[in-house]
């Protein structure tokens, strides 16, 4: 499993010259480093007594990240999968009629599958940019960069994720849900924009106020 390897294996397998792991999996990565560091900064504003009144919330924003986490690193190992999925059905035989329907029918399924697993990442990274905003207003001033850093890799992860669900979409063998998909996807870019301005935004005032 990739969400297992080492660091250095990780990278090593993403820099070998093969189809996955790729973009999807580092994309996913992303957004798992931006949630396990909004989980740093939360448990850092715990641990201050003079953020007392704002504990309960920062501890549902820990833990919704925490949650987050653990997803976006599955989805390491799942985008890969459903790649080779893809690349699999690609293969399969294509000289009868049923041969043909057969691989036509599994690439489909294949492109579905890799087409939701970018699209739920993105998802979740939108998510982490808006805790990693709200957590910087009611966290710790001192770990401002640390919440800024998860807001630039979460959105990093969201772009990425896109990127991935517009290059399988084309394979989706459902127009209907395709538009539906691409017009989420677009929705959440949109998003994207405006969250990264109002949390650096939102990050350079509180640092100017500190």
């Amino acid at each position: 499993m990739l969400a297992r390897s080492t660091l250095e294996e990780f990278l090593a397998r993403l820099a070998a010259a093969t189809p996955t792991p790729g973009g999807g999996s580092a994309a996913a990565l992303s957004g798992s480093l931006s949630a396990a560091l909004i989980q740093m900064v939360a448990d850092l504003s715990l641990a201050k007594e003079t953020l007392r009144p704002h504990h309960a919330a920062i501890a549902v924003l820990r833990d919704r990240a925490a949650t987050l986490r653990g997803e976006l690193l599955a989805m390491v190992d799942r985008d890969a999968q459903a790649y080779d999925d893809v690349m699999a059905a690609i293969r399969m035989p294509k000289g009868s009629p049923d041969e043909i329907a057969a691989r036509k029918a599994a690439l489909g399924r294949a492109n579905v599958t890799a087409t939701e697993i970018p699209l739920q990442a993105a998802e979740s990274c939108a998510t982490l940019m808006g805790l990693a905003r709200d957590l910087a207003v009611r966290g710790n001033r001192n770990a401002l960069s640390d919440a800024g850093t998860a807001v630039l890799l979460a959105e990093a992860g969201l772009r990425a994720a896109l990127m991935n669900v517009l290059i399988n979409l084309p394979g989706h063998p459902d127009p209907v849900a395709a538009a539906a998909i691409r017009e989420r996807a677009r929705d959440l870019g949109a998003e994207g924009d405006r969250l990264r301005v109002a949390d650096l935004e939102a990050l350079k005032a509180l640092d100017a106020g500190r």
